[in-house]
């Protein structure tokens, strides 16, 4: 296991908490190694003799995740770490630690509110405020005090506000905060072409750091029909180029591929939603350039439907991004906005639980 990452700096303090409570908030930057390296350290704790649940935003981080832990112990996923997905799996009778989404953890406490066999639960990337992220943390909360008050309940993030998160799992819930990595970022602001549709910005922007930069290039677009564009665009400007996508329609392969390095030494483009937002090492990335755009579904009660609605993406989001160029040396992050408009841009997303139809939330816990 690489113990060079900031996070084993504060395992002990963490570890600690969690002996002395039954939960903790951790906030730690991109690149302290979190997602990685604490579930596997519960491990060894004496009243750690179940299962530990790792919640995780999206299919492609969870089984990232389980990929890298596995990778760490020399096992492969399957063995004493495992994943659960939508129609992905891969876990056993010695799985120990279990990466799943959201939505699957929200399914399994329903089912089972005691969480027999669980010792703990840790709630990764929590500042992103998903309904099922909250949701889950809600009944989880809900078993630990009327049913398991051995639970441990673990909120972890980059960006969150630790006090809050703590004063919500229990007065005397510790907040423990771990360093990022040191490596060097710099932002450079290119500023909006508002004459441009994004596809042609985003390639201008792609195009002149991979001339002006070296590394592999992670973009930031809102969504995969923008991701296309550009990746015509690229392939007509770059055609000595490896150009990949990455989002949640490209199958498990491809999604492998553009995380990791290419097999043959090629320098890489690889162009993301915000599937790659979080809990995600890209290997080789050193550049990053972000639109400066998300998008999600969002509910008009007017109309009673839910449309994809495209914002400006949030300072939090800008930053987690932008953390993705220095995940394993000096980076780089290109932000196509002016560095004046950076302030007015909302400091996180706004909770899905305020923007989403509730009806089949409240339909699930009735049933």
């Amino acid at each position: 296991m690489n113990n060079d990452l900031p996070i084993h700096a504060i395992l002990p303090e963490l570890l600690g908490a969690l002996r002395q409570g039954s939960g903790a908030v951790l906030v730690a930057p991109p690149g302290a190694g979190k997602t990685t390296a604490v579930a596997p350290a519960l491990l060894n704790e004496d009243w750690c003799t179940g299962t530990v649940i790792l919640t995780s935003p999206r299919r492609v981080a969870a089984r990232a995740a389980a990929e890298r832990m596995a990778e760490t112990l020399g096992e492969k996923p399957g063995e004493t770490i495992g994943y659960l997905t939508r129609l992905d799996s891969k876990r056993s009778a010695r799985t120990r630690v279990l990466v799943v989404t959201e939505a699957i953890f929200v399914n399994t406490i329903l089912a089972d509110p005691e969480l027999a066999g669980i010792s703990a639960v840790l709630f990764d990337e929590a500042h992103e405020r998903h309904l099922d992220s909250d949701l889950g943390l809600a009944l989880a909360l809900e078993s630990r005090a009327v049913l398991r008050d051995d639970l441990c309940v673990l909120v972890m993030s980059a960006t969150i506000d630790g006090a809050r998160f703590a004063q919500l799992l229990g007065a005397d819930t510790q907040v423990i905060e771990s360093a990022g990595r040191a490596h060097p970022l710099q932002i450079r602001w290119f500023g909006s072409s508002p004459q441009l549709p994004v596809e042609d910005a985003m390639a201008q922007a792609v195009a002149s750091a991979w001339r002006e930069e070296q590394g592999d290039i992670l973009a930031f677009l809102p969504g995969v029909r923008e991701i296309e564009r550009v990746r015509e665009r690229l392939e007509g400007r770059l055609p000595s180029a490896l150009v990949l996508p990455l989002h949640g329609q490209v199958d498990p392969a491809g999604q492998r591929a553009a995380i990791r390095r290419d097999a043959e030494g090629r320098r890489r483009i690889v162009l993301a939603t915000a599937i790659a937002e979080t809990s995600l090492t890209l290997d080789g990335v050193s550049v990053v350039v972000d639109a400066g755009l998300s998008r999600r579904a969002e509910f008009d009660r007017a109309a009673g439907t839910t449309h994809l609605v495209t914002h400006r993406a949030s300072q939090a989001a800008a930053a987690q991004r932008a953390g993705r160029a220095a995940r394993q040396g000096p980076g780089i992050a290109y932000r196509l906005w002016e560095e004046a408009g950076h302030g007015g841009r909302p400091p996180y997303d706004p909770p899905e639980m305020l923007t989403a139809d509730l009806a089949p939330l409240v339909v699930a816990l009735a049933q």
